[in-house]
């Protein structure tokens, strides 16, 4: 099998008349040092079924392919996603049958429109424009999925993974650490892409765990964290108070939840979060 470089990625865009938009949030690797890296940090098991957002012209899934069982690609570009099969059978002929791609929005994309065998990973190169939208809907709609390796923009990676209390910390990190373990796997330089992006990337890897015990629901908790973060520079009781009906009864959860409704919403926990929403009266 052979992976594609500089010169391939080229030609393929050129023979499909390709020229990578930003609406698409088209940014294709080049780099097979940097797609190995990806596949080698992703930790996959051979049974794996891995889903990948945004193949393009098919780097990273020439990669994968060999590690697992199989890959659903989801692809927007009905241009890309009609490529892709050929492009496979030209490099890894042995491993065609692996691959089933999907033509769909990966922001809208629902388990009946993929292959019953339901995805164990998301292994992707996101597009930075939707990155955190795609990863949150996958981890939703997908509870099959245990592991998560993405690569998106280095400030969006700082906020997934960040912590209660730190500067970056915010409505992506707590909704993120609903559903797993999130942790920073490394830096992506930008000159592993064609076109060259004026921004820096990096690596996010989740492991999934259980959401909070709570009696409240997903959509309960997060309008808690959305309405927190809404107004960052105020206290959790002004910030809270459009979401309780008054700022009182912010209070009044705030304090049942154990929670000093002075504090703001980003020294606290999805599992606090998740008390707050918990005791909304």
């Amino acid at each position: 099998m052979s992976l594609l470089g500089p010169v391939e990625i080229r030609d393929l865009a050129r023979r499909l008349d390709i020229r990578p938009t930003k609406k698409l949030g088209q940014n294709f690797v080049i780099d097979a040092g940097t797609v190995r890296r990806i596949v080698r940090t992703a930790e996959l098991r051979p049974d794996d079924v891995v889903i990948e957002v945004g193949p393009g012209l098919g780097s990273l899934t020439l990669a994968l392919l060999p590690e697992v069982r199989s890959v659903v690609a989801v692809e927007i570009d009905p241009v890309l996603a009609a490529q892709l099969p050929a492009t496979v059978a030209e490099h890894a002929p042995g491993l065609a049958d692996r691959l089933t791609v999907v033509l769909a929005d990966a922001m809208r994309v629902l388990p009946e429109e993929l292959p019953e065998e339901r995805p164990t990973a998301l292994v992707a190169n996101l597009p930075y424009n939707v990155s955190v939208p795609v990863v949150l809907h996958l981890l939703e709609v997908l509870p099959s999925l245990r592991n998560v390796l993405i690569m998106v923009q280095s400030e969006v990676a700082d906020r997934l993974a960040a912590a209660p209390g730190s500067k970056v910390y915010g409505i992506p990190s707590v909704k993120a650490a609903w559903y797993a373990a999130v942790r920073r796997a490394g830096p992506v330089g930008r000159t592993v892409f064609w076109p060259v992006p004026n921004v820096d990337s990096g690596l996010v890897a989740m492991t999934r765990r259980r959401p909070p015990a709570t009696g409240a629901s997903r959509e309960e908790v997060f309008a808690v964290v959305d309405a927190a973060f809404a107004q960052r520079r105020k206290t959790l009781r002004a910030a809270l108070a459009s979401w309780a009906g008054t700022a009182a009864a912010a209070e009044s959860a705030l304090r049942a939840a154990g929670i000093d409704p002075s504090r703001r919403g980003e020294q606290l926990t999805v599992d606090d979060f998740a008390r707050i929403a918990e005791n909304r009266v």
